[in-house]
Formats: structure tokens, C-alpha cells, sequence
């Protein structure tokens, strides 16, 4: 445990503070949306840190005029602009691609809506900057893609992983761990596709603000542990992991409907984006615990105040952010 956590926090002690912020690296989303047979409303999502913003655009079919609507709009983490295109030929069977793409670490979900309901997602990467416009969805590319923003989500959602962080930190034993991270699985699993289908909501504010708030919860609970006591949570943690666990899916509902659904495949985005959730949050606890099985095979001793470190860069990260969502909610 000791070791862990100097490990952790020469760990975190590498990213530079202006990095520490929960979802720090979003996907962007270019939605093209079918107004008439020849027409086509275009809503472009790049992705900023602060006031940074990639040198990214999108690359229309040559054969589409394209006009702006509105000058950019700056919103929390995007920057928004809205075209306008048409063209006497069909969107589908023509190419579209991002032009810089190559040179960010940037993913871009394209969603196309036609005037039928249909819907085509797919997706843009460094490595793969164009892609042919297919003629109709196909369950495949659905997978394919809501898969991968599944797991982009959770491993660029350091709010969450802090939280799954401190929840391995205060879990002894193996199988203790098990049904801890079972019984966070499953909480939010259960409210992801709920919120996701419409069935219940939250407002997105106060969700994320809770969310900080419960990894502040952990941090204290954690002090407890170091100290010998042995609260509630260090003792039954899969119950605070589940019910936390509601919330934090509240979370990865609000993001999911920021991209939006299919219209033939829903069952399938559901499924495959919350199996790339769990996916990469199962792929962060083994590498905590394999950081753990290694430091155990080192002979380097600690002082006895080491293990409090992580925990208050933990506190201390959810604290800030407890306190700017608060904030944000008079912005």
C-alpha cells in the first residue's frame, strides 16, 4: 500500500496541473443533418483546452457549396461553428474528412441524419482522416465506433478514474475488490442506459458537481483507513462504489446524449459504449494492480506519511473541481 502510493503520486505529480481536468480531452463531433433533398445543416464541435484550439477543419465533398450561418461560438470545452451546404448530388457515396487531423491525438464522431430518421455514425482518427459516406448504417460501424468512445470516455475521465483510484486504495483482499468494482459496474450501468433511453434525468451540473464531491468523500474516508479506522466504506465499500456508482452513470448518460444515438442500432450503441466504459475501467484497476504487484517486488521502504500523499493530490484535484462546478451553476 505504502509503495503504491509513492508510486502514485510520482505518478501524478507528471501532469501538469492545467492537464487535471475531468474530461480534458474530448472527442470532437461534426453532425450533419439533412434540412431538404439538396440542403444540409452542419454543427462543428472542436474540442479546446482553455483558450487552445486545434488547427482542425472540416474537409467537405468538393461538389457541396458551403456557407457559414453564424460566426464560432466558445462553449464550456468546444468551440462551435454551423454551416450550411448543398449540392444537386447525394451526401452519401462522396468523402469527408478532417484536415489536420493527423496532427492532434483527436478523435471525431461524425453523425449524419437524413430527412428519413436514419442515422450514420462513424468515426475520424489521426491515422484515418477521410472516410467514404456509406449509403446506410450498418451494425458493424456502430459497434465499432460507440465501442471505442466508450472506452476514450472513461480513460479520459480522470474524475471517474480518481474515483475508481480511491476505491482500490481503501478495498483489502482481492475478492472484496471484485464486488467492489462489480457493484460500481453495475449502479451505473443501471442509470447509463435508463438516462440514456429517456426513462429518468438529471440536470448535468449538479450530476458532475456530486460526482467531485464524491471522490472528496473517499479522500476523507481514506485518511480514515490510513489512520487504523475502519469506517462504513472501508469496511462494506461495494455499497458507497454503488451508490456512488448511480451518479457517476448520470455522467456517462450526459455524454452519451451530447453524441447522440443511432436510429436503427440503439441497442447496440447502448450496449458496446458501456462495455468500452467498463472495458477501459477494468483495463485502469489492473494497472494498479500490477504498479502494486511490482513495487511489492522492490525492497525500497517509505516513510510512514507516504501513503497520504495520493490521497490528499486526490482530495485536493476534487476539491477544486468540487468547487468550480458549484460555481459554474452562477456562471
Amino acid at each position: 500500500m505504502r509503495r503504491l502510493a509513492v508510486f502514485l503520486f510520482f505518478l501524478l505529480s507528471l501532469l501538469p496541473v492545467s492537464r487535471l481536468q475531468a474530461h480534458e480531452i474530448r472527442p470532437g463531433y461534426l453532425q450533419i443533418q439533412q434540412v431538404s433533398e439538396k440542403e444540409y445543416h452542419v454543427f462543428w464541435k472542436i474540442p479546446r483546452m482553455g483558450d487552445a484550439v486545434p488547427k482542425i477543419y472540416v474537409d467537405f465533398p468538393k461538389s457541396f457549396k458551403v456557407e457559414e450561418l453564424k460566426q464560432p461560438n466558445p462553449i464550456p470545452g468546444f468551440v462551435v461553428y454551423a454551416y450550411k451546404i448543398s449540392s444537386g448530388s447525394p451526401l452519401f457515396g462522396t468523402e469527408i474528412g478532417i484536415l489536420g487531423l493527423n496532427k492532434t491525438l483527436i478523435d471525431v464522431l461524425v453523425n449524419i441524419e437524413f430527412l428519413n430518421g436514419e442515422r450514420i455514425p462513424f468515426m475520424l482518427q489521426p491515422d484515418k482522416t477521410h472516410q467514404l459516406i456509406p449509403a446506410k448504417e450498418t451494425l458493424w460501424g456502430t459497434v465499432k465506433t460507440y465501442f471505442i468512445l466508450g472506452v476514450e470516455h472513461i480513460l479520459l475521465g480522470i474524475d471517474h478514474l480518481l474515483f475508481v483510484l480511491a476505491l482500490v486504495l481503501i478495498t483489502s483482499g482481492f475478492w472484496k475488490l471484485f464486488k467492489t468494482i462489480t457493484a460500481f459496474t453495475i449502479a451505473h450501468s443501471i442509470t447509463l442506459s435508463l438516462a440514456s433511453l429517456g426513462f429518468v434525468g438529471l440536470p448535468g451540473p449538479p450530476v458532475e458537481a456530486v460526482i467531485a464531491l464524491s471522490i472528496v468523500f473517499l479522500a476523507l474516508e481514506l485518511i480514515k483507513y490510513n489512520k487504523g479506522e475502519l469506517s462504513l466504506t472501508a469496511k462494506y465499500p461495494w455499497i458507497v462504489a454503488f451508490t456512488f456508482g448511480l451518479l457517476h452513470g448520470f455522467g456517462f448518460a450526459g455524454a452519451l446524449t451530447d453524441i447522440g444515438l443511432p436510429q436503427t442500432t440503439i441497442p447496440a450503441a447502448l450496449l458496446f459504449f458501456n462495455l468500452g466504459v467498463e472495458i477501459g475501467q477494468i483495463l485502469f484497476v489492473f494497472f494498479i494492480l500490477f504498479c502494486l504487484w511490482v513495487l511489492k517486488k522492490t525492497e525500497l521502504k517509505f516513510p510512514k506519511w507516504a501513503p497520504n500523499i495520493p490521497i490528499y493530490i486526490i482530495g485536493g484535484v476534487a476539491s477544486f473541481w468540487l468547487i468550480e462546478r458549484v460555481l459554474s451553476f452562477w456562471a
